[in-house]
């Protein structure tokens, strides 16, 4: 794939990895659907289910940039297909997709951002990485921490299909506002100095902050997540 506006050298693609459907939406393994909405709030975008990508997509202008925001409307092993399909159509290389993702080897609060590496066990990275056949995408890695981290008797395949406690997600709404914050620099194809900020802005706070919240997640469905929720055949949710 080459290329389609080569002076142009940042993010053109931005995935939130999530699953689909009301007794997902507030559930920690959404972080990634939750980042890429309040990036089309901020920045203007509004989502279109393309049946041809299997997901839905929002164009967006991101520091005088058009970026793709996308959300796959599989679930979450077959997050690849959407990806791929986009990345063929729009002409974008492994290296200007940056994946918004859940992770559980960070706290709720911390955020990172890096470019290729292993998947640490997340399917939808898993499934990306494989129809790409490229490690080499860009991640931005929101912290929802880990059961046993949080004291919690969980296993992990529940715990990301619960939502965060109120003090979790107060954290992870203020690490994904200081993401926001540098993604101008990432689109602009700044992205070590994106990488920096972030990360130099993550050091300085203090242990526990008591940073206000501008967005949320979508509102409480009127159903719970069920403990072991339904998929469709060969596809899973975890």
């Amino acid at each position: 794939m080459a290329p389609s506006n080569p002076v142009a050298p940042g993010i053109r693609m931005i995935v939130g990895l999530g699953n689909v459907g009301a007794e997902f939406a507030r559930t920690r393994h959404n972080a990634g659907f939750w980042f890429v909405d309040q990036l089309a709030q901020r920045y203007g975008g509004s989502f279109r289910h393309e049946k041809k990508f299997s997901g839905d997509m929002a164009r967006a202008s991101i520091g005088g940039h058009d970026v793709w925001l996308v959300k796959p409307a599989t679930f979450m092993n077959l997050s690849g297909q959407c990806v791929v399909a986009a990345a063929l159509f729009y002409r974008v290389l492994p290296d200007q997709i940056l994946v918004a993702h859940d992770e559980l080897d960070l706290l709720p609060g911390d955020v990172r951002l890096k470019l290729g590496g292993g998947v640490a066990g997340h399917n939808g990275l898993k499934d990306i990485r494989a129809r790409l056949s490229s490690a080499e995408f860009w991640r931005l890695r929101i912290g929802i921490g880990h059961p046993r981290s949080l004291n919690l008797r969980q296993e992990v395949a529940d715990f990301v299909l619960h939502p965060p406690r109120r003090d979790e997600l107060t954290a992870v709404d203020a690490a994904m506002e200081r993401a926001q914050a540098v993604i101008e620099l990432a689109v602009g194809g700044q992205l070590s100095n994106a990488m920096t900020r972030l990360h130099t802005s993550a050091a300085a706070l203090p242990a526990e902050s008591g940073q206000p919240r501008k967005s949320r997640p979508p509102a409480a469905p009127s159903v719970s997540p069920p403990a072991a929720p339904p998929h469709a055949s060969g596809s899973d949710p975890k």
